[in-house]
């Protein structure tokens, strides 16, 4: 999880960077290249899972809900610093478009200085000892034994659940409606007035 955040990181960069350097360059396709970079990078859902499961049980929808938050504030401040008065000039525009970076750099230099997920490290890579020093790391000193058996249970539901790839879940019929309702709920979140929100 940490590492794929990292690298998410490195592709904002590179997205902003692209997209500062196009007034340059006098080419607006560099914008195009920059924002589809944006766009593909993973950063909303890796966020959500990475946050959900370096936090306590207690505080793990307090925990995912910051994401949401945190993007609404990025379009307000992106709205309000757009405007012509600040970043919205006709000399200060790439600073605009290349602000998307700062927080990409400000978690690619803090990141590493946090365990990786514990989840991750049991279920995933096998890891007990790496699981309890995260833990330790993350919550603190304590009994959390609990948590390490509810990650053992998730672990052994998941040996008996086929995974399936993106196409496999895409033909499966019994999906199909949920498949529906995301797409449609990701492409109308647009109109739902979240950003004057």
């Amino acid at each position: 999880r940490k590492k794929c955040l990292l690298c998410t990181n490195v592709l904002m960069i590179m997205a902003a960077s692209i997209m500062g350097c196009s007034k340059i360059a006098q080419s607006f396709e560099l914008i195009l290249i920059g924002r589809f970079l944006c766009g593909v990078s993973l950063c909303v859902p890796l966020h959500h899972q990475y946050a959900g499961e370096i936090s306590p049980k207690k505080l793990r929808g307090f925990a995912n809900s910051t994401s949401s938050f945190f993007w609404s504030l990025g379009k307000a401040i992106g709205q309000i610093s757009g405007q012509r008065e600040l970043l919205g000039s006709q000399y200060l525009w790439p600073m605009l478009m290349a602000s998307c970076g700062f927080p990409a750099l400000v978690q690619l230099v803090t990141l590493p200085f946090f365990p990786e997920s514990p989840a991750y490290l049991l279920m995933h890579k096998g890891d007990h000892e790496g699981c309890k020093k995260a833990i330790r790391q993350l919550w603190g000193e304590g009994h959390h034994q609990a948590e390490i058996d509810d990650f053992m249970k998730e672990k052994a539901t998941m040996k008996n659940t086929k995974i399936l790839s993106v196409l496999e879940l895409m033909k499966e019929p019994a999906f199909r409606w949920q498949l529906y309702m995301i797409a449609v709920l990701t492409a109308t979140v647009q109109l739902c007035g979240i950003n004057a929100v």
